[in-house]
């Protein structure tokens, strides 16, 4: 687990750091420029998202939502899911179980 407090690009315009990962759950901090991507993908892990600050659209399962500043999604397990910036945007994200596959 090498990676965890330290920042590393993501997709373009997306940088991440994971900030703990322990029991059966794992917290990372995304920021996005405005317009960046989280691109679309789907994992076995259930996902909740805090908007830090900014504005943030969501696609899951080809429903779009937008959170702001103060807000939360929820993101089933095994559901497909993106996001987009609307303007320069952080998420305090939250896995269950922890996602191995971001740990280095």
């Amino acid at each position: 687990m090498g990676n965890i407090g330290i920042w590393e690009a993501a997709e373009p315009g997306v940088t991440r750091k994971i900030l703990r990962a322990a029991g059966g759950l794992m917290m990372m901090e995304v920021h996005f420029e405005s317009g960046a991507e989280g691109y679309e993908h789907d994992h076995p892990h259930e996902q909740m998202s805090y908007c830090l600050k900014g504005a943030m659209a969501f696609t899951i399962d080809g429903i779009e939502t937008v959170i702001r500043q103060g807000e939360t999604i929820y993101i089933p397990s095994g559901a497909r899911h993106g996001a987009k910036a609307l303007e320069p945007s952080a998420l305090l994200d939250t896995f269950t179980p922890i996602r191995q596959d971001l740990l280095k």
